[in-house]
């Protein structure tokens, strides 16, 4: 009994009596504020914790042999598919010829509506074969390339051939309706039922880890004394609107509050032929999830430059879509991690402890006010 009676000499929380407690409505409802005060924080410093903390690191890029993976959903409301082509170039400008692709072109109306049911996949670099049917002529035939002829090219018995023929010479494919294969299938009526549509192209692209560009033109794009061009001349357009919706790009894989900054751009042509550059820097980035898995992508910052153009080589000024990124030298990493759990708890106790304090003080204050003030107006009576 001895020992108790000294231990309760720490006691830091003495009591009171019952009969000399004094309950009041101001306290009541001092007491109801701060209880749901303290509820809301709580369940606000609970959510906090439940999130996870991600810890950035910066170091130098050190990988080799990697693939840059390219997600594009971009809409041309003025441009026709058959019009269009994209193309992926390295930075000394020669055609990236290993790329992995899936890139679709769905046509759309003046509205914006789908004007086939299903997309139709997109050859980098070629314009879409026009679909024909050759059964009623000679499978054994050989027509002419018109001059175009090269050693693994000495039949061109399509259009498509023709126009394969002049791009691999270099040619301008400037008048259609000269070549018979062309008129037979009728080319440049096909252009022309499509001049008032639009296009949108989706899908993604895979190339090297290097330097370079890829771009949205129209014509068809050939090499010419080691200088890229494209051919607007066979497709008669005088009037190239380059209007376009990028609705989303992206560098690789999304994680947990990635921004891509390109997402949701309009740009509205304001003259015919306009030249649209997005000089784009690439920086990789390594996302390491709390349960382990390791997500490897990139963020990117982007700048825009616009002009008009009239030539037909791309250093010249040719109308289109241009987005040139490299790559930056330094990696990024963000690291998933589990809050720590004595925060939370530390985090909790000052809640309870920092509201209930300053309730006390409020109570008091309102209490110690309401007897002055109560014992002023019983003076006032008595005099």
């Amino acid at each position: 009994m001895e020992a108790l009676s000294k231990l309760k000499q720490f006691d830091a929380y003495p009591k009171t009596l019952e009969d000399f407690r004094v309950k009041t409505c101001g306290g009541a409802t001092v007491t109801i504020i701060s209880g749901l005060i303290m509820l809301i924080l709580f369940f606000s410093e609970l959510q906090y914790y439940l999130t996870k903390e991600v810890y950035p690191e910066l170091y130098v890029d050190t990988s080799r042999g990697d693939k840059l993976k390219i997600n594009i959903d971009v809409l041309f409301p003025h441009m026709p598919c058959a019009y269009l082509s994209i193309d992926a170039m390295d930075v000394a400008g020669e055609q990236q010829l290993d790329v992995e692709h899936n890139l679709f072109k769905q046509r759309l109306d003046k509205e914006g509506k789908p004007v086939t049911p299903e997309a139709e996949k997109h050859e980098l670099g070629k314009e879409e074969p026009e679909a024909f049917d050759p059964s009623k002529l000679d499978p054994n035939r050989c027509e002419s390339c018109y001059g175009a002829e090269t050693e693994d090219l000495k039949c061109c018995n399509s259009c498509d051939d023709v126009r394969e023929g002049y791009r691999r010479r270099g040619w301008a494919f400037k008048n259609p309706d000269t070549i018979e294969q062309c008129k037979r299938e009728g080319f440049s009526q096909k252009m022309q039922e499509q001049k008032n549509e639009g296009c949108k192209l989706y899908g993604f692209l895979e190339v090297n880890k290097v330097a370079g560009n890829f771009h949205f033109a129209p014509g068809k794009s050939f090499q010419q004394s080691h200088v890229h061009v494209h051919d607007l001349q066979s497709f008669g357009l005088d009037n190239i609107n380059m209007t376009h919706f990028i609705r989303h790009l992206s560098f690789g894989e999304d994680y947990p509050g990635i921004v891509n900054p390109l997402d949701g751009t309009n740009v509205a042509a304001e003259h015919v032929s306009m030249m649209y550059q997005y000089f784009v820097k690439i920086v990789p980035t390594i996302y390491v999830k709390a349960d382990g898995a390791v997500v490897k992508t990139n963020q990117f910052s982007v700048t825009r430059h616009e002009k008009r153009a009239n030539g037909l080589v791309g250093d010249q000024g040719l109308p289109g879509v241009f987005v040139l990124y490299e790559l930056s030298p330094m990696m990024v990493k963000f690291t998933e991690r589990q809050r720590s759990f004595t925060h939370f708890l530390t985090g909790v106790c000052a809640i309870v402890g920092g509201v209930f304090t300053v309730a006390g003080l409020v109570d008091s204050l309102i209490y110690h006010s309401a007897r002055a003030i109560q014992k002023k107006i019983e003076l006032g009576k008595a005099s």
